[in-house]
């Protein structure tokens, strides 16, 4: 599989407009954390090296084709002392299959805090999930084999009774990545697309559904490293009429809060299940 350095290499081709390569892929459609991954680096090349970005929200309209580069379109939406906005849209066959506003800020003083982390089983305590002997929980994690992903099993997870589904996991990239903190964060925009929708699944283990990424919400907090081990906190507040609503606290292996996410995502029956349902977009 592609190096994530590879991944988030893309091609300028004019001015504010960026091209993604093809990469190998087991999925039937491009990762959403692939172009929202990309997507956020075309943004930071139309920034100032000042301003950092703290957040992104973007929409996954259709289905991408991993055969298939991807087009992305830079607009310079508002540039200001302490904040700057960048729209991008991403592009397949002339249509858009992403669209994504990302906002930039400038260091700033202010007060601070921070929820506490929860109690959780260490990484090393857990299973990687590429040596899982157990054939369908290693499967839908061979796309990202460059990741150390190790989920907390429910029965060794300190759960919360008034919260209706939680799920814990760590993860990593298996190797050292550049020092840039810009390019750790878009592998963290890379990242967060994996798993957390999985979160709505815990109350309902018996019953098959339709997943796909509707919306993804982001928000950078803290410096971080994506080559060391982060927490992903996730819990899915709410489901209903076919979608899922979902939410992950992300924190490093000392506690500090780095990143918040929400997304809310297909989780639809009664249709038969795409066979890979890590890819598909909504019809």
């Amino acid at each position: 599989m592609a190096m994530i350095e590879e991944i988030l290499q893309l091609e300028q081709i004019e001015k504010d407009i960026y091209r993604g390569k093809v990469y190998p892929s087991f999925l039937e459609r491009t990762f959403g954390g692939q172009v929202a991954g990309q997507a956020l680096v075309s943004a930071t090349r139309s920034v100032d090296d000042d301003f950092r970005v703290h957040s992104l929200h973007g929409y996954f309209l259709r289905g991408g084709n991993p055969t298939e580069p991807t087009v992305y379109l830079v607009d310079r939406i508002r540039d200001g002392r302490s904040f700057c906005t960048r729209r991008v849209t991403a592009v397949q066959d002339g249509l858009p299959i992403f669209t994504m506003s990302a906002s930039f800020h400038v260091d700033d003083q202010g007060y601070e805090h921070q929820d506490t982390m929860p109690k959780v089983k260490q990484p090393d305590e857990l299973v990687d999930l590429l040596t899982e002997e157990d054939p369908e929980l290693k499967a839908p994690y061979r796309e990202w084999q460059n990741f150390d992903v190790r989920i907390v099993p429910q029965d060794e997870m300190i759960g919360s009774k008034v919260l209706a589904a939680q799920q814990q996991v760590w993860f990593k990239y298996r190797t050292r990545l550049p020092d840039d903190q810009v390019f750790h964060v878009c592998t963290l925009a890379y990242m967060s697309d994996m798993t957390l929708l999985g979160s709505a699944k815990v109350p309902h283990p018996d019953e098959d559904a339709q997943f796909a990424s509707l919306d993804h919400a982001m928000w950078f907090l803290r410096p971080f490293r994506a080559d060391e081990w982060l927490l992903y906190d996730q819990t899915s507040p709410s489901a209903g009429g076919g979608r899922s609503l979902t939410q992950g606290r992300i924190y490093d292996q000392n506690g500090v809060m780095v990143a918040a996410v929400t997304q809310e995502g297909l989780t639809r029956t009664g249709r038969p299940v795409p066979k890979d349902q890590h890819a598909k977009r909504p019809s």
